[in-house]
């Protein structure tokens, strides 16, 4: 199955502010092992394959420490290509001490950290689409314990950065109100309900993917978007599978074209760029 090429509307690249550039740099090419794509003075593009931009970092004038308690990110997500590159990043995580969160969700492995700026940070591996259960339309996923040392007895290598096959898998964003959001979402942009967690969490995607979107109100419901100068989620990209679906969802959404996309905010103020590829 393909959920990160056309026929699916997928997360392409997620835009972040940062407080410390330099210090930023990093950890994303020493701890996580991305590559750089482009940098300029303020602004640096990260890839894994030398190609494809995954992550950028922006270091704005005037760049204020992280709101908490506000809408924005809660972490972006990077799939790598297999379970042996999950044991190798495991071990290479913790040679470099990084705290780590850790969860089976069934239909992947997934490790959570944070960024030096408190920007969540998921690293994961699908299990086949086969081994995926589903009860109709909804995707059963859980947040069981990683099981370590089964993943680590897999034959692996010494992590040696990202691999050229990793991508970005998903975002999962807070949001103020997930009624508004699943309208926004569904109606809007075509993407299908695939799982929900209570009625705090919502989770979204298009050709059957467990997700390529989630939200919550874990921080709140009613809450505003934090400041435009506050480092966290400038924007992610949305990549529609051509034009004619490209465009229609920037109608419905009354998004703004500019030179990199169509631009528009979900009701809860996260940046959307919306292309076409």
């Amino acid at each position: 199955m393909v959920f990160h090429d056309r026929p699916a509307v997928y997360v392409g690249e997620v835009v972040l502010r940062v407080t410390n550039l330099e210090e930023s740099l990093a950890f994303y090419q020493n701890v996580i092992g991305f590559h750089i794509l482009n940098q300029h003075h303020t602004e640096v593009t990260l890839t894994a394959d030398g190609e494809t931009p995954l992550v950028t970092l922006i270091q704005p004038e005037g760049v204020l420490p992280k709101q908490s308690g506000k809408t924005g990110l809660y972490h972006f997500a990077i799939l790598l290509p297999t379970r042996a590159d999950l044991a190798s990043i495991i071990e290479h995580l913790a040679d470099h001490h990084i705290r780590l969160g850790a969860s089976d969700h069934l239909v992947s492995e997934a490790l959570y950290f944070s960024d030096p700026d408190g920007n969540g940070i998921e690293v994961y591996r699908d299990r086949e689409p086969e081994e995926w259960s589903w009860n109709r339309d909804q995707v059963h996923m859980t947040v069981d314990p990683l099981d370590f040392e089964s993943v680590l007895q897999v034959q692996h290598k010494k992590w040696d950065g990202l691999p050229a096959g990793t991508k970005m898998g998903h975002i999962h964003l807070h949001v103020s109100s997930i009624s508004d959001a699943e309208e926004f979402y569904t109606q809007l942009l075509g993407f299908e309900p695939v799982s929900r967690y209570g009625h705090q969490a919502l989770f979204l995607s298009t050709e059957k993917y467990h997700h390529h979107i989630a939200v919550n109100t874990w921080n709140g419901t009613g809450i505003p978007a934090p400041g435009e100068q506050s480092a966290g989620l400038v924007h992610y990209t949305l990549v529609f599978p051509d034009s004619k679906q490209l465009l229609t969802a920037a109608e419905k959404t009354g998004a703004v074209e500019k030179e990199n996309g169509y631009h528009v905010k979900d009701p809860a103020g996260n940046g959307i760029v919306m292309i076409a590829k």
